[in-house]
Order: C-alpha cells, then structure tokens, then sequence
C-alpha cells in the first residue's frame, strides 16, 4: 500500500480517499494535492515514490515541472499588469513591443495573445537548444513570423508560443522577465514555492516526469501501444497544427535529452511549459489569485473587477490546433466540460499529463494537483477528476462540471 503523508482537516477526508484511490486503481506513481477552502489550507497530501529508479519517496519537500499549468502564473502577471493600469488588453501588441507589428501582425491586439486568437501557435525558424532557451532569439523569431490563420478569426492552443508572447508583453511594461515578475510580485509575497526559470538551488527537489505509462522511459517517451501511437501520430503528428504548436520552436526543447527532464530546460524561462511548483504552492497561489489566504497579503493578487474580466470568455467554437471547442478567459481555461474544474465561476489552467490549478471564487476554493506519472487526457484527467469530485462533496456542493 503506497504510504500517504501530509494533513487533512475534519471534514475534508474523502480528499485522501480520493488521493489514495488514485494510486490504488489510477496507476499514480507520485504525486500531491493541496486545497484551500476561505484563506485556510484544509488538505496537504502527498505520496508514492518521486523517483523509482533511485528508490526516492514523494515528500512534502518534493517538486513537480507541472507543463501548461505555468499558463496561469503568466496569465495572473498579466492580468496584475492590466489591474493597474499598465496594459491594455485591447491595445495592439505592438504599442508595447513595436517590433511585433512586422509580418502584418500591427493590429493584433493583446487580449489575443491571452486566449489564443493571435495565429501565432509555432515559428517556422529553425532554432537549437541554447537559442531556444535564451529567450531573445525566440522572440525575434515571433517578431518576423507572420499569422497562420487571420488573427481573430478563431482560436488555436498556442502551446508554447503563449509564454514567449505574453512573457515579452510583461517584460516591455515592466523591464523585468515574466520569471522575476511572477516572483517579485506574487509568488514572494503569497510564499509560494513556483518557480518559472528553477534555481540551481532547488534543482535536486524535483521529481522526473514519466510518460503515459512507460514508466522505464523520460518525459519524451513514445507510448507502446501501436494503435496509440498511430492516433497519437493523427492528431499530434510533426505535420499536424497540433504537433507543430507543442514542438515549437523546431523541436529544440521537447526534442532535447531528457525532454523536460533535462535541468538546463528547468532552469530557462518558458512560461508557457516550465513552470516548477508543489501542491500546496498552487493551491496556495490560486486561494490568493482571487480571495486571501492565511499569512498572506491583505488583499488578493487580483480585485473583484479584474477577476470577472480575467474569467470572461473569449473563445467560442473548436479550437484549430486541439480540434474541439476549448474554454479560454485572458490567459485562463474557464470552466466548461473541457476545463471540468467543478464551480460555474471557477478557473484556471490546467497541464500536459494531468497537474492542474484552479479557483472558485463563488466556494474560496483554491486547489493544486501534481504528478510525475503523465496522463493521457488533454483535460479532464480522471484522477484530478476524482479529487475535485472529492473537494465540493467536502463543501456540500454540487459541482457544475466533473
């Protein structure tokens, strides 16, 4: 039986049976949860092994590179941005970054780059590893990309031209990198333990990822089944809008040794993918996105008025690159049977394998799930699944979605 350490509040235990059925019928290897419910942390739970070549157990201490759920640590530095008055949503990108105007792009508007209606999912420059993780060049690549489709005419998963895009927005108006942002001016002050760019320092805390079940294999591990992976090849194949939107820039970072495994990816800035964070920190970063929570800021990171523009929905009708219809606020998944994160109101992101973090501001529900063993559902994972089941049975409701 896998050994489960950590806390749970009364009231609160369907949560743990939930976690451990996870390993118990789900196949998890290691993973956390965490939950926030009105300020207060009410589950910290944590368990199964972080490395099983190596014998480590999954501790509290533990950390996870957690893909597109980094999306919402971008999105909440945009949005803070927008909250005070320092960005626009619907001024053209360009009037904070003149050199994105090139390749007919002048007249797209920010708001497009937070739900993905920017026609910019991937970059036909050729890049290597080191100009990849550099940022610059990546950037320039961006700049004299033209528009797959004609902006604002639909909606594509910009996989990982999201975080180039929106990070460069932030760093024009603030002159900092979207990393020292997310870090100066949420996660320090809320006390979290996120990272978008890891310090040498915290390197040795993370758990390695496993894919859908190869569990000899990386983060970059074909699945074994044959008729898996032709589907696989379908719909995400190199010559697929999918395929070229995770692969972007070229396949220089998912292509690398070791995938998202290798520490030189972990310690870059790619605040689309790369985010590395526990739980209890995305838990915690999601209870004070829209509410407060204990010893934190008197205030949330975002007031009343910027949350409901931030979770207003933007996106209608299928989505170019993932193909069905995808739920997007400014930066966010807004909850749909897409994005099933339980309350009407809730939001967040949710990422690759299965991690996801999200807020219900109607319940003051924060929540953050980690795992190192990868999932196959693009959303929907149903060991989450289970745990938000869980979370508003807790509270005595009845969930929208799940």
């Amino acid at each position: 039986m896998t050994e489960i350490g950590g806390s749970v509040e009364a009231g609160f235990e369907g949560v743990a049976d939930a976690f451990r059925t996870n390993f118990e019928e789900h196949g998890e290897v290691g993973a956390a949860v965490a939950l926030y419910v009105g300020g207060q942390k009410v589950v910290d739970l944590w368990g199964g092994m972080a490395d099983r070549a190596a014998g480590t157990p999954y501790t509290g201490d533990s950390l996870q590179l957690v893909f597109s759920t980094t999306k919402g640590a971008t999105a909440a530095c945009a949005n803070l941005l927008a909250q005070r008055g320092d960005l626009d949503m619907d001024a053209p990108v360009a009037e904070y970054w003149p050199e994105f105007k090139a390749s007919g792009k002048a007249e797209i508007p920010v708001r497009w780059l937070l739900c993905h209606k920017a026609g910019l999912p991937y970059v036909d420059a050729t890049l290597t590893l080191d100009e990849a993780l550099a940022w610059e060049p990546m950037v320039r690549a961006l700049e004299a990309q033209p528009p797959v489709w004609e902006p604002g005419t639909g909606h594509g998963y910009h996989a990982t031209t999201y975080g180039w895009l929106v990070g460069e927005v932030v760093k024009r108006i603030s002159g900092r990198s979207l990393g020292t942002f997310f870090q100066d001016e949420i996660a320090r002050p809320l006390g979290l333990e996120f990272w978008v760019g890891l310090p040498e320092s915290e390197q040795h805390r993370v758990a390695p990822l496993l894919q859908w079940g190869s569990l000899g294999g990386g983060a970059s591990a074909a699945p074994r089944d044959p008729e898996l992976a032709k589907l696989l090849e379908r719909f995400m194949g190199p010559d697929t809008l999918l395929g070229k939107a995770l692969a972007a820039p070229s396949g220089a970072i998912s292509g690398a040794e070791g995938g998202f495994n290798n520490p030189a990816v972990r310690a870059a800035e790619i605040p689309a993918a790369n985010g590395v964070t526990n739980a209890r920190s995305l838990a915690r970063f999601y209870g004070g996105l829209a509410g407060t929570v204990e010893g934190g800021p008197a205030t949330p990171v975002l007031d009343a008025d910027q949350v409901a523009k931030a979770s207003e929905r933007q996106t209608f009708g299928p989505d170019k690159c993932l193909l069905f219809e995808t739920t997007f606020g400014l930066g966010f998944f807004v909850a749909s049977p897409f994005a099933p994160y339980g309350g009407a109101k809730a939001f967040g992101h949710t990422g690759a394998g299965g991690s996801v973090g999200f807020t219900d501001p109607e319940h003051g529900i924060g929540f953050g799930y980690v795992m190192n063993k990868m999932g196959m559902s693009l959303n929907g994972d149903p060991r989450s699944g289970g745990l938000i089941k869980a979370v508003y049975a807790a509270i005595g409701v009845e969930p929208t979605y799940v």
